[in-house]
């Protein structure tokens, strides 16, 4: 199979340039699948079904979904924060949440009436300048918090929830100053690999030494994180202990961890 420049795509540092931002995808599939339709039989061949739960992990594989943040979930939901997991929210459909996205990009807040606020990770660096202006955003995270909403948030979204978050040209921007946390973009240096997160104390994901599994991707470092109480001890995949991970004040909270499930039976 020949190289084919029009089936490339856009990266950045976290990989892939997101679905959203290209303008002409449904021409990109199209000619991706006229390429695969030429030799359909070889697809066919490396393909292996899984024999499990119809292709869905359930609590019989060992799988234990993450708990619902509250009966009303606000979700942010745009170019800054798109790296979430459907089966995460799906599980909180099926325990009865509901879920309501919002675009901090577009200056909204989360519902009036959400008791939870959920910050997914995304590309809050390229957007910093854009979220610190927008007031009713912010505003509104600190209404849920000061309301007593839970205020979760996850490497991006957990960047957004400090005080502060530089930028790539060194530019500072004010965050929510929810928690005591200051990152930067300015001098990148990658953080990847599976983790163990257990709570480092009962909160709303439950009892201390509840045990998660994760991953952590970001390039972004920490400039100052605390005085606070950490979210998670962690491990990597390997079991080599990474000491504590994220903060916890009150109902806010997060860290650079994405959540995949909870560790189960398996």
């Amino acid at each position: 199979m020949t190289w084919r420049d029009d089936l490339t795509l856009p990266e950045r540092h976290l990989g892939l340039v997101q679905a959203g931002e290209h303008g002409d995808l449904e021409a990109f599939f199209d000619r991706a699948a006229a390429l695969v339709a030429d030799d359909e039989a070889a697809l066919i061949r490396l393909a292996r079904p899984w024999a499990g739960n119809g292709g869905r992990a359930s609590a019989a594989d060992g799988v234990a979904p993450l708990p619902p943040l509250g009966q009303r979930i606000a979700v942010a939901d745009d170019e800054a924060f798109a790296f979430r997991y459907p089966h995460v929210l799906d599980g909180w459909r099926a325990a009865g949440a509901q879920i309501t996205p919002f675009s901090p990009l577009a200056d909204e807040g989360p519902p009036a009436d959400a008791d939870a606020v959920y910050l997914p990770g995304g590309y809050p660096e390229l957007h910093a300048g854009r979220l610190a202006a927008n007031g009713r955003f912010l505003e509104g995270r600190r209404g849920a918090a000061g309301r007593g909403a839970v205020v979760f948030g996850e490497c991006g979204g957990y960047m957004v929830l400090g005080r502060a978050l530089v930028d790539g040209n060194g530019e500072s921007h004010a965050m929510a100053g929810l928690l005591p946390l200051e990152t930067s973009f300015a001098e990148p240096k990658m953080r990847l690999g599976y983790r163990r997160a257990a709570l480092a104390a009962e909160g709303p994901l439950g009892a201390a030494g509840t045990g998660f599994r994760g991953h952590e991707f970001h390039y972004a470092r920490i400039i100052e994180e605390g005085p606070g109480a950490p979210l998670f001890q962690c491990s990597d995949a390997s079991g080599h202990d990474l000491g504590p991970a994220g903060l916890a004040e009150g109902r806010v909270m997060g860290s650079f961890v994405h959540l995949i499930d909870g560790e189960g039976d398996g």
